[in-house]
This record gives C-alpha cells, sequence and structure tokens, in this order.
C-alpha cells in the first residue's frame, strides 16, 4: 500500500490524497458505499463504477462468514471474482455486529460467542480467525477484531473494552504477520481506535495504535447515537494525534454534513449505510438539502431529483420517483439508491477539488449548513 498527501487547506486539516491498494488507485477524501453481502443493495457494479464512480466498497466478514460462506468464496478465488469488482475492496471485521448483537452474544477474552442472525446457529470469532476470514475474503484492506462500545457507557466499561481490543489487535498483528495472502497480492491491516467518547481514552487509544505502525488507521466506536459536537471533539482529538502520512478512516460516518465536518479534521475515509437505507425509504440528499419524496409536496412536482447533481439525478422526475415509492415499485428504491450514493460520491470529489484549488474551508462553511434543510 501506498498513501500520499497531494494538497493540504491552509484553513483546516483537510487533505486530498492518492491511495494506492492491490487493486487499483483511490482517490482521498473517498466514500465507500456499503456491499455488506457483497452486494450494493439494488445497485450493479457497472453503475457503482460508471455512473457514480466509486473505487473502493466495503463488505462485511461476518455477513460473508454466515453467508455463503467461506468454502465458497475460496472457491471461486476471493471476493473480487466472486462477485466480478475487480476495485479495491475493504472489509469490516465483524466488531460492530457482534456490538449490535448484544442478547446474541458473549464476549470473553479469548473472543466473542455468538448466535447467527439467519437461524440462530452458534458461531465463535477470535482475533485470528477474523483475520483468517478476511484474508480468504481476499479484500484490500482487511479490519483488525475490536469492541465497539455502545453509547452511552460507563468510563470503566470504555476502559476496559479499549484496552480488550489493544489486546485482540496485538494478536490480530502477530497472526496477520505469520499468515499468507490467499490470493497471491497484498492484503493490508488496519488497527481501530476505540475509548467511547471519553477524551482521556481516545488519547490512550491512539497512542497505541500509532506506536503499532499499521498502514492505515481507523477510529471506530462513534457514530453510535452520541451528539455530533461529540463525534467532532473525538476525532479532532485522535486526528490531531495520528500520523499524517497514513489515512485516516472514520468508521460508520455519516450524514453529508457530518462528512464534510470530519474532512475539515482531516478524515480520508468514510463509509456509511445512510445513503442506501434511507433511499429505500424515500430519503433524498440533494444539493439544496434532504426530501422526503413520500410527501405530498412532490406529488406533481415535474423537477429532477436534483438541479444541482450529476446527470444521473436529472433523469428522473420528483413527481415520477414519488410515484414509484408510493407505489412500492422496486426500481423507485434503486433510482433513488443510485441517487444518494452519487451525490455522496460527487460531495467527496467536490471536496477534493476544493482542497486541491484552496477553497476548501470557506466551501465547506456555507455548503454544509444547507446540506441539513429539510426541503
Amino acid at each position: 500500500m501506498q498513501f500520499s498527501v497531494q494538497s493540504t487547506d491552509s484553513k483546516s486539516r483537510a487533505r486530498a490524497g492518492l491511495l494506492e491498494l492491490a487493486h487499483g488507485m483511490v482517490e482521498t477524501p473517498i466514500f465507500m458505499p456499503v456491499g455488506t453481502v457483497g452486494a450494493v443493495k439494488g445497485v450493479g457494479h457497472d453503475t457503482l463504477k460508471e455512473v457514480i464512480g466509486a473505487q473502493l466498497i466495503l463488505a462485511n466478514a461476518y455477513h460473508l462468514y454466515l453467508r455463503p460462506g467461506m468454502d465458497v468464496i475460496q472457491n471461486a478465488g476471493g471476493l473480487h471474482k466472486f462477485s466480478t469488482w475487480d476495485k479495491p475492496i475493504l472489509t469490516d471485521s465483524g466488531g460492530y455486529q457482534v456490538y449490535s448483537l448484544s442478547p446474541m452474544r458473549k464476549i470473553t477474552e479469548e473472543g466473542v460467542h455468538f448466535r447467527s442472525h439467519i437461524d440462530g446457529s452458534s458461531h465463535f470469532f477470535s482475533p485470528e480467525n477474523v483475520i483468517e476470514i478476511q484474508l480468504q475474503i481476499g479484500a484490500d484492506i482487511i479490519m483488525a477484531f475490536d469492541e465497539c462500545t455502545p453509547w452511552p457507557c460507563t468510563y470503566e466499561y470504555a476502559e476496559n473494552s479499549m484496552h480488550r481490543t489493544h489486546r485482540w489487535l496485538d494478536r490480530c498483528t502477530s497472526h496477520f504477520k505469520n499468515t499468507r495472502s490467499c490470493y497471491g497480492y497484498e492484503q493490508v491491516l488496519a488497527p481501530i481506535i476505540q475509548g467511547s467518547t471519553f477524551a482521556e481514552l481516545r488519547k490512550i487509544s491512539t497512542e497505541y495504535v500509532v506506536a503499532c505502525d499499521l498502514p492505515l488507521n481507523a477510529i471506530g466506536g462513534l457514530s453510535v447515537g452520541e451528539p455530533a459536537d461529540e463525534m467532532y471533539a473525538m476525532t479532532s482529538l485522535v486526528t490531531d494525534i495520528l500520523p499524517k502520512e497514513k489515512p485516516r478512516y472514520l468508521m460508520g460516518v455519516g450524514t453529508p454534513a457530518n462528512i464534510l465536518e470530519c474532512i475539515a479534521l482531516g478524515i480520508d475515509m468514510f463509509d456509511c449505510v445512510l445513503p442506501t437505507r434511507n433511499a429505500r425509504h424515500g430519503l433524498l440528499y440533494t444539493w439544496d438539502g434532504v426530501i422526503n419524496i413520500k410527501n405530498e409536496k412532490w406529488r406533481n412536482d415535474h423537477t429532477v431529483l436534483d438541479t444541482q447533481g450529476s446527470s444521473w439525478s436529472k433523469t428522473y422526475s420528483r413527481a415520477y420517483l414519488r410515484h414509484l415509492v408510493q407505489s412500492n415499485e422496486m426500481l423507485g428504491a434503486m433510482i433513488a439508491s443510485v441517487h444518494n450514493l452519487g451525490f455522496y460520491l460527487d460531495l467527496v470529489r467536490t471536496a477534493r477539488k476544493h482542497i486541491i484549488e484552496g477553497t476548501f474551508f470557506q466551501w465547506k462553511e456555507k455548503t454544509a449548513p444547507r446540506l441539513e434543510q429539510r426541503l
């Protein structure tokens, strides 16, 4: 993996970079569409690449391990060949899914015992076998196994969880260094910083991760219900410590305004289910604000989805999309998903352009509030 910072903003920590991975180059800041089971819901690979311009997608080790199973993916030659996606892939280790399965799991020092959300069968994840699973999937970037703390939680809980995440990171790193890639190309291991919204713990965790000297650093345990100001405070604290020469990934964030604010704090990589999940419920992100396409006001509105958006967003009218959504037509969710993902990718591309031109901070200050408006 190679990463270079090509330009920085003079009034914030925003930077434009270039990330080189086994399956291609990625321009940062970047947003990763979430393809949990090896597919972005309702969006084909050709559309992802040629219409939206996606450069890197995220898949999930937990879900792929349960279905279709590692034997199927390995026999196909890895997830890239199985899914026919030929650009970079990042896999989440499953720590967040384990967190979300709280009634169905038990955390121990050795790992996590959990029951499948599909059929209730019993399984066990350890730092070592999670690394094995991700190596078998064949992702360009694989994440260390961590424990994601809920919000709110006590200081004691967050501290114990953080130290366990650090011990698991050591085990992940050791196993990764002693195991070969399954498919003959480089895969990169990334650690995850934890500590909830406690500044002291975030500082300790960041310093621990920095000392591990891995090529990419991730921030986890945010965007789990805490106020945006707390998320920004923790992100700022962490990026102030992280080395500038390595890419920074803020996991699971967020709204368009969240992304702009966190780019300003020095974040390079983002992922979030919001653009596709909200699209399926009729919520559209535009340069003028947020549209609930189910509202009656759009029933006879024949303007395009986003007058300032890409060509895709000018293909269909608001009235037509509302008709499809109200009719429960599958195409409605597909159009909305492509629109929202296209907007998110356009957002980070535009941010990158302003960073390079030296106008990012001023542009961000006037753009972020507008993106949060309800139309």
